[in-house]
């Protein structure tokens, strides 16, 4: 759908992709542009000759087998191979926060919108979030909610709150304590949903903060394992909590789950450059800038309290005056090891930032692509094509990318 206008962007802002149209589209990408592709393969570990990553093991009903490359890109969001093949990391330490929880989100059809959109415009301060967590709301953020009300008020259609990115902002505060109360509703997370467009102008309810586990170290498999089966435990408990307290969903029905929870933060990787929050604080542009992003860092997400599922953060900033920052090439290009890249959730940042969000994995993982491309037929290695971006930056610009000025 749409990208929010440039006047309604912020947080609330948000890529809404059909995810099984995309599932379909990347294979015809794929076979259009002669990849040679290895599906059912489970990366197990590195070739290295001394610093230098030369392939990847792969386990898979064929046996055992070697891919290998002269460029590895580490995009797989867990950095197994990348912690395999040496490059340092850091984690978040359970003595001092709680860890981001895991979650299973599940899809809803079958809702009536004109009901939903009528709540909406009838209880606009019960359904903002008028807390930030661990930060008090600045000026900037009072406007935001004023505005966001506005938008709830003279909502004419639910296509209105999704093409100017409301329900970025939107949870159910207090109908998930209702339900709470009544014993109808597990306590993590809350009701809030996202939208999902389907085909012909349908919309389905995405359900992401509804099914959090909480405490589970997803480096760790028992506990990975563990958080699998206790995410479906609250998905069902969720499921049939909407249908009996959401207004409009007194009909809908269970469409789809994601087929593994999604994680959030895990590892922590080192690279050449680590972004930090006053980087986003000063809006600070790079020479090396190879993508740009405008997430703000106030979003640790915790399963301990529903209706305020961002609590945690110790340190929040945001791009001084309403723009955007660079993310440089050398945080794509991880320490200790030579011939990989990092990208998507792996990029080098300090734990502070959220690295998990479409938007940040699509332009760090087309930088990287183009990067590795670039490398293979230069004959150099990602740490000295350091030296010089600036062939890599024409290159992205040629595709589209946004690399310099404000937005």
């Amino acid at each position: 759908m749409p990208y929010p206008k440039p006047e309604d962007r912020g947080f609330n802002s948000y890529g809404f992709v059909d995810p099984d149209w995309w599932g379909l589209m990347i294979f015809e990408m794929m076979s259009e542009n002669g990849v040679n592709l290895l599906l059912h393969s489970l990366a197990v570990d590195v070739l290295k000759e001394g610093d230098k990553v030369k392939g990847v093991f792969v386990e898979n009903t064929s046996g055992r087998q070697v891919v290998l490359g002269k460029v590895i890109i580490e995009c797989s969001g867990e950095g197994d191979i990348a912690a395999r093949a040496g490059v340092p990391f850091t984690k978040y330490s359970r003595e001092e926060r709680e860890i981001q929880p895991p979650s299973i989100t599940f899809h809803m059809a079958g809702i009536d919108w004109d009901k939903v959109t009528a709540y909406m415009r009838e209880n606009p301060d019960d359904l903002t979030r008028r807390t930030l967590g661990a930060r008090t709301p600045t000026p900037q953020d009072e406007e935001r909610f004023k505005k966001i009300i506005e938008q709830l008020k003279n909502a004419k259609s639910i296509l209105d709150l999704v093409k100017a990115g409301t329900i970025g902002a939107i949870d159910f505060n207090k109908i998930t304590r209702e339900a709470m109360d009544k014993g109808d509703y597990h306590g993590h997370g809350d009701l809030g949903f996202f939208f999902g467009p389907r085909d012909n102008g349908v919309v389905q309810a995405v359900f992401q903060h509804s099914a959090h586990v909480p405490d589970c170290d997803h480096t760790d498999v028992r506990q990975l394992t563990a958080g699998e089966v206790e995410a479906r435990r609250q998905a069902v408990i969720a499921l049939k909590a909407v249908t009996k307290y959401l207004p409009g969903f007194e009909n809908a029905y269970f469409t789809r789950i994601t087929s593994y929870m999604r994680t959030r933060y895990g590892r922590f990787m080192i690279g050449d450059y680590r972004m930090t929050v006053d980087d986003i604080a000063e809006a600070r542009k790079f020479g090396d800038v190879i993508a740009k992003s405008a997430m703000l860092v106030s979003v640790d997400h915790t399963a301990r309290r529903p209706g305020a599922s961002h609590a945690m953060v110790k340190r929040s900033a945001t791009p001084k005056g309403g723009g955007s920052y660079d993310i440089p090439y050398r945080s794509l290009v991880p320490k200790n090891v030579e011939g990989m890249l990092i990208a998507g959730k792996l990029i080098s940042t300090e734990e502070e930032f959220k690295r998990d969000c479409l938007p940040e994995n699509m332009v760090t993982g087309q930088a990287a692509g183009v990067a590795a491309a670039f490398c293979a037929k230069k004959g150099i290695t990602p740490r000295q094509l350091e030296q010089d971006v600036s062939e890599l930056q024409s290159i992205l610009l040629k595709q589209g990318a946004v690399l310099f000025g404000t937005h």
